[in-house]
């Protein structure tokens, strides 16, 4: 599978399908890998991939600090993610194209629509993630993480991160902390991580636990900013504690083209929803 280093990261990224490009940035929360789309929860019911990729070609990768990608220290905000997929993009060659967010995935999207709209045909976002108990639920995980490290040190979360007995991801132990992928997949990358300041560390990771989760609806965007967006969008709501349904209304609130699809969890099966997506895309210029 393929890497391009984008913003001096290492990013795994695959192109599947033919036809005009969508960029797909990937469910998962700090696990976002490109395999998410066949792999990871309802998206392992829906296939979108298979769906998309018969007549799009589908950009999937994992995203900075998950899979096999790689990362760097430093206040991660919504503008590096940004950055990545615009980067993969540049790298591809592909100056304008469709994207699709899921998840977490969602809040990325929305960012690269507001930062670079004229690269941008349409946005599908998928269950977005939000709402006050996502936004509770992830700064507790910083906040677990935190106490980790002020009590034991950065070193600990290394040796923890590459226990072989050990293989959860920050959601399911947030002692390992975001970078934990980075940790297990490189060495360089580890040392360096064991001998950072404990109290500078610290400071980042509060830094970096506001600013992405700023708000209790779809983090990551100013509403002011999504409101000036000319950009088609299909928005398909989730309904559980970390995917709201007030967070894919409030993007139907804010963004001018929006169409929301106003149907249940429950009937959001394989064949109607991959009919609806293809039905909005062809229809977006």
């Amino acid at each position: 599978m393929p890497s391009a280093v984008v913003d001096g990261i290492s990013t795994r990224y695959e192109v599947t399908g033919s036809g005009p490009p969508l960029l797909m940035f990937s469910p998962g929360g700090f696990d976002s890998r490109l395999a998410n789309w066949s792999s990871h929860g309802r998206y392992a019911q829906l296939r979108l991939l298979d769906h998309l990729a018969g007549r799009y070609t589908c950009i999937t990768f994992d995203r900075r600090e998950s899979g096999q990608s790689g990362g760097r220290v430093e206040r991660i905000g919504w503008a590096q993610y940004v950055a990545q997929g615009v980067g993969l993009l540049d790298h591809l060659g592909i100056e304008r194209v469709h994207l699709m967010g899921g998840c977490v995935g969602c809040s990325t999207a929305v960012a690269l629509a507001v930062a670079r709209p004229s690269r941008v045909l349409s946005l599908v976002l998928f269950s977005p993630a939000g709402g006050p108990r996502y936004r509770m639920l992830q700064q507790s995980r910083f906040g677990a993480h935190a106490s980790f490290v002020d009590s034991s040190g950065l070193a600990s979360v290394v040796a923890l991160a590459r226990s072989s007995s050990h293989e959860s991801g920050f959601a399911a132990d947030p002692r390992v902390g975001p970078w934990v992928s980075v940790l297990r997949g490189d060495d360089a990358f580890a040392t360096a991580y064991a001998e950072r300041d404990r109290a500078e560390y610290l400071t980042l990771l509060g830094g970096m636990s506001r600013l992405l989760f700023d708000r209790d609806t779809v983090p990551g965007v100013e509403p002011e900013d999504l409101m000036r967006l000319d950009i088609p969008a299909l928005i398909v709501p989730g309904q559980d504690a970390s995917h709201a349904t007030s967070a894919a209304r409030y993007l139907q609130e804010c963004l001018s083209r929006a169409e929301y699809w106003d149907i249940p969890v429950t009937e959001q099966t394989e064949q109607a929803t991959a009919a609806r997506l293809l039905t909005f895309l062809a229809g977006a210029p």
